[in-house]
C-alpha cells in the first residue's frame, strides 16, 4: 500500500477548510483513490479523507518498546477511613453529591486541611482526581500534593497536567521539598509560596535565597517577594532591607521601610522615631501637633513618597506616614500614658490655639496602622474600644477588620458577636472575615441570630449573600439545629425557607464530612 504523504493529507484538509468550490481535490494517490466517484465533491471528499485515514494507520509503525516504570514507592500512612474515602470521592465530583448543601467545590478546601493534619493515606483511585482538582485550584496544591504523597510525585511525570506537582513544596509533613529547582523553575506564585514557607522554618534560608537571585527579579516580583520577609522577620533582615531602600523602585523602597518600621531596634525606626517626636509633642495636657513642611531627601529614602498616592494634602500625608512608621512604644513611653489614655488626650496646633482638631483623626489613623504594621495587640485593643452603638461611626474608620486581626482568635470572636448582636450582617463581611474558622459557638449564634432578624424584617438572602456564603464554610456545624428550626419557621416557598434548608444541608455535610475524618 502506497503511504499518504504529507501533502496530500495537507491538500485534502485544505479542500475541506476551504470548500470544494474554492480547492480542488487532490490527484489519486493510489488505485483505490482513483476509483472515487467525483461527480460529488463534498461526498467525493469525504471519501478520499477515509481512504487516507486507513492507509495512514495501515502504515504507521509501533512506538519504540519502553521499560516498564518502577511501582511507586510504599507509603506507609495510615489508610484514610471507608466513609471519608467516599465523602472525597463526592467533593471532586467522581460520586453522586447531595442537593440541599452549598457548592461542594468550596468545601474541598476544608476537608484537605482536617485529611492533611491527620496524616493520612489516599485511596491510590482518588489520587488522579485529586490532582486534577488541584491543577485547576492553586490554593489546593501544597494540602494536595501532601495527600498525594509517593503516589501523587510517582504519577506527576506521566501527565503533564501535573507538573506542579513537582513544584509544589509539601513541608512540614516530612515530604521532600524541591528547593532549589522550584525557586528557578516554579511560577511566581510557587515561588513566593516557596519563600513564605522557609521563612517560617528556616529564616535564614529564606533571606539566603531570595538574596541569590534578587539582581535578576523583576521591579513587581521584589516587591511581593519582599512581603515574604514578614514571616521570620528579626533584625538579621536588616542589612538586605536597608540595601533595599535605595532600590531603583519606588514600591520596593516603600516595602523595605514598612518592613524596618516593624522592627523596633532597625535604624530607620530610630529615625522614624525622631521624626515623631518632632511632629507631636506632648506638654499641659495636650498633643501639640507641628507637621512636615517639606519631605527631604531622607525621609524620601526611608520610604515616604514626596507626592501623596490618595490625593490627601502633602503636609497630612507626610505627617500620616511619620506617625504609621514610628514604633508605638515611643508615644507611651515619652508620655507615660497607656494608649487608652493617649486616645482621650485633645490635640492642638503647634501654637496651642486649640485648632488642631483636624490632626486628630489622621493621628488616629496612622496609629491604627502601626498597630496593625508592628502587630501590637495593647494598641489594636484601645483603638477598637467597644463595638459603636447603632447611629454611631468606628472610632477608627475602615481600620476595625485589620484590627481585629491584630488580636487572638477568641477575641476577635467575641468581638464580632458583640457587633453583630448590635448591628447585624450589613457591615459585618470583612469582620467575619478576620475571625478564624470554624467560628466559635457564641460566635457562630450571633449570626444564626442576625440571619433570623434579617428574615423576619423582610430583606432578601441575597443582600446577605456574601456573609451567606461564608456561613455555609464557617458556621459551626453544632449550629444545624437552629438553622433547621429556622427553615422549619420561616414560610414555606420563600427564598429565605430555601436560604436556610441549603445552609442546614451544608451544617450537616460538614459536621458529617468532618466526623468521618476524626472517626479513623
Amino acid at each position: 500500500m502506497t503511504p499518504v504523504t504529507g501533502d496530500q493529507w495537507a491538500d485534502l484538509q485544505g479542500a475541506a477548510l476551504l470548500g470544494t468550490d474554492r480547492r480542488p481535490l487532490p490527484e489519486p494517490g493510489s488505485p483505490l483513490a482513483a476509483s472515487v466517484d467525483r461527480t460529488e465533491p463534498a461526498t467525493a471528499l469525504l471519501d478520499l479523507a477515509a481512504l487516507a485515514a486507513v492507509r495512514r494507520r495501515a502504515g504507521a509503525l509501533p512506538a519504540p518498546a519502553v521499560d516498564t516504570p518502577a511501582p511507586a514507592p510504599d507509603d506507609t500512612r495510615p489508610a484514610l477511613p471507608e466513609l471519608a474515602a467516599r465523602r472525597l470521592a463526592v467533593l471532586l465530583g467522581t460520586r453522586g453529591g447531595h442537593g440541599s448543601t452549598a457548592n461542594l467545590a468550596e468545601l474541598l478546601p476544608q476537608w484537605l486541611a482536617v485529611a492533611r493534619a491527620h496524616g493520612y493515606r489516599l485511596p491510590p483511585a482518588l489520587v488522579p482526581a485529586l490532582l486534577d482538582a488541584a491543577r485547576a485550584r492553586s490554593e489546593l496544591r501544597a494540602d494536595a500534593v501532601a495527600l498525594a504523597g509517593p503516589l501523587g510525585r510517582w504519577l506527576a511525570p506521566q501527565n503533564p497536567d501535573w507538573r506542579y506537582v513537582t513544584r509544589t513544596a509539601t513541608d512540614p509533613d516530612g515530604l521532600d521539598r524541591p528547593g532549589e529547582l522550584l525557586w528557578q523553575e516554579g511560577l511566581f506564585a510557587e515561588r513566593v509560596t516557596h519563600l513564605t514557607g522557609l521563612r517560617r522554618t528556616d529564616p535564614a534560608a529564606g533571606l539566603a535565597l531570595l538574596a541569590s537571585t534578587w539582581a535578576t527579579e523583576r521591579a513587581e516580583d521584589r516587591v511581593l517577594f519582599l512581603d515574604a520577609l514578614q514571616d521570620g522577620l528579626s533584625g538579621a533582615d536588616e542589612e538586605f532591607l536597608e540595601a533595599a531602600l535605595g532600590d531603583r523602585s519606588k514600591n520596593v523602597r516603600a516595602t523595605a521601610a514598612e518592613l524596618l518600621s516593624t522592627l523596633p531596634g532597625s535604624a530607620l525606626a530610630a529615625r522614624m522615631a525622631d521624626r515623631a517626636r518632632a511632629v507631636v509633642r506632648h506638654d499641659g495636657g495636650r498633643l501639640h501637633i507641628t507637621p512636615p513642611t517639606a519631605c527631604d531627601a531622607a525621609m524620601q529614602r526611608d520610604g515616604i513618597p514626596v507626592k501623596s498616592p490618595t490625593g490627601r494634602g502633602e503636609r497630612a500625608w507626610w505627617f500620616g506616614e511619620v506617625a504609621a512608621a514610628a514604633p508605638l512604644t515611643v508615644w507611651t513611653a515619652d508620655t507615660g500614658l497607656t494608649p487608652e489614655q493617649l486616645l482621650a488626650v485633645p490635640t492642638v496646633d503647634a501654637d496651642g490655639d486649640g485648632g488642631g482638631a483636624e490632626w486628630a483623626e489622621d493621628l488616629r489613623e496612622a496609629w491604627a496602622r502601626a498597630a496593625v504594621r508592628q502587630q501590637n495587640a495593647d494598641w489594636a485593643r484601645a483603638l477598637l474600644g467597644a463595638p459603636p452603638r447603632p447611629g454611631r461611626e468606628s472610632r477608627t474608620p475602615g481600620a476595625p477588620a485589620k484590627l481585629l486581626a491584630v488580636l487572638s482568635p477568641a477575641e476577635r470572636a467575641s468581638w464580632t458577636a458583640a457587633f453583630v448582636q448590635t448591628h447585624g450582617l450589613g457591615d459585618a463581611f470583612q469582620l467575619l472575615g478576620a475571625c478564624a474558622t470554624p467560628w466559635t459557638p457564641p460566635l457562630s449564634t450571633a449570626v444564626v441570630a442576625a440571619l433570623k432578624r434579617a428574615a423576619e424584617l423582610g430583606s432578601y438572602p441575597w443582600s446577605h449573600s456574601g456573609v451567606l456564603g461564608m456561613t455555609e464554610r464557617a458556621l459551626a456545624p453544632e449550629t444545624a439545629p437552629a438553622v433547621e428550626a429556622l427553615a422549619a419557621d420561616t414560610s414555606p416557598d420563600t427564598a429565605w425557607a430555601d436560604t436556610f434548608t441549603r445552609l442546614a444541608g451544608t451544617l450537616r455535610f460538614r459536621q458529617a464530612m468532618l466526623g468521618e475524618l476524626t472517626a479513623g
